[in-house]
């Protein structure tokens, strides 16, 4: 590859990033999503990814959009015992820094924060394992998840900038883990055209991983019974450690291709999301813009993120969850009026919002970078002195 680039000290935005990812959830969606919108900005965005390979799918759409990918196949940071493949993961990425070279390197995990990069780094928080633990459990989680603590704190102790999804999960991310003052929040963001509303057709949807106590569909499960419509679920039945989920009143779609979760949605309703722990809802934010209507749990990030325009329920209280259903069933009106209101407030997250609040990120870490040798230089030279 050659680099044509001016020098780092002349610019005020990065012409190239480094961005990891994983092909396990929404960061993949967010990821491109974002690569895809820096990229109008001539912003060059370098993916590399690790856990699962990519699908075929995904593999599409990442050439549909130009974005270079580069995989890894080590097992991610939030997964049982994974610290050599993390160590090993964290020396591919230093050595693919030195391949393509970037101007800051944006990591949508915690760990790999904590290497000795040349460049700026910005961390995203998405979810964490003790954020997780906490909203599900009411506790914090056994003494085998500490390491995967003390390094999350090394992690954001490092990074440059840290980017949270929603002000809730940074407030969780601050109890459990540290203050964050170099901290700020960037919502998520979905292109539009991804989710049209459709011809509506009387079933609820939901969408997330059967097996994840998080996103709390076995509430759905117990609701479905005085439910007058079927409720059909997107997600991934089989639980990592080869277990399966298998609820007995939904029917189970099982994973699906984005243009067929699409279909899927922009055809629903209703959508309904009772989880209990949803940093952001990316899911729930395809749905608003398909123009369902919204039936959340009623926790502080769905409170933030869509205000009036959804029915909130307790999240373990199946009974409301099933009688919100029902009145939205009966009540056509009311329906369509919660519909246009969840697609009017989807619209708010757009991609070029998103990506307007981080190109003024990194071009803040560039002239920082430029002036000052880095935060982390910065934040060494006071360690070596203190």
């Amino acid at each position: 590859m050659t680099d044509t680039r001016q020098d780092s000290g002349a610019r005020s935005a990065p012409q190239r990033v480094l961005m990891t990812a994983d092909a396990q959830g929404g960061v993949w969606t967010y990821a491109l999503e974002l690569a895809a919108a820096l990229g109008a900005h001539g912003v060059e965005v370098v993916l590399a990814t690790m856990g699962a390979p990519l699908d075929s799918y995904q593999r599409a759409d990442a050439d549909r959009l130009e974005i270079a990918v580069h995989e890894s196949g080590e097992r991610l940071e939030w997964m049982p015992g994974p610290w050599q493949e993390i160590d090993r993961a964290g020396e591919w990425l230093l050595a693919l820094a030195e391949e393509v070279k970037p101007d800051l390197v944006q990591l949508n995990g915690y760990c790999h924060a904590a290497l000795p990069w040349s460049q700026p780094v910005v961390v995203v928080a998405h979810s964490s394992v003790w954020t997780w633990w906490r909203a599900v459990h009411g506790c914090d989680p056994p003494a085998e998840w500490d390491e995967y603590r003390r390094r999350v704190i090394e992690g954001l102790s490092a990074a440059d900038r840290v980017v949270a999804v929603s002000r809730a999960l940074l407030a969780a991310m601050e109890e459990v883990y540290a203050p964050l003052p170099q901290a700020q929040v960037i919502p998520l963001g979905r292109d539009p055209a991804t989710m049209r509303p459709g011809r509506k057709q009387p079933y609820i949807f939901s969408a997330g991983r059967l097996w994840d106590e998080a996103k709390n569909l076995a509430a759905l499960d117990r609701a479905a019974p005085e439910v007058p419509w079927p409720i059909h679920v997107a997600g991934e039945a089989h639980h990592p450690d080869g277990r399966e989920v298998r609820p007995r009143q939904l029917s189970v779609l099982g994973r699906l291709p984005g243009p067929e979760l699409a279909e899927w949605m922009e055809r629903a309703a209703i959508f309904a999301a009772p989880a209990r722990y949803e940093p952001f809802g990316l899911a729930a934010l395809e749905a608003g813009l398909a123009g369902c209507a919204l039936v959340l749990a009623d926790i502080p990030s769905l409170r933030e993120v869509w205000g009036e325009a959804a029915v909130f329920v307790p999240p373990d209280d199946a009974q409301a969850l099933g009688t919100a259903l029902r009145e939205l069933v009966a009540d056509s009106p009311r329906r369509s009026q919660m519909a246009r209101a969840a697609r009017v407030r989807a619209l708010t997250y757009d991609p070029e919002r998103m990506a307007a609040a981080y190109l003024a990120l990194y071009r803040e870490l560039a002239v920082d970078a430029a002036d000052t040798g880095s935060f982390r230089a910065m934040r060494e030279i006071a360690a070596s002195t203190s």
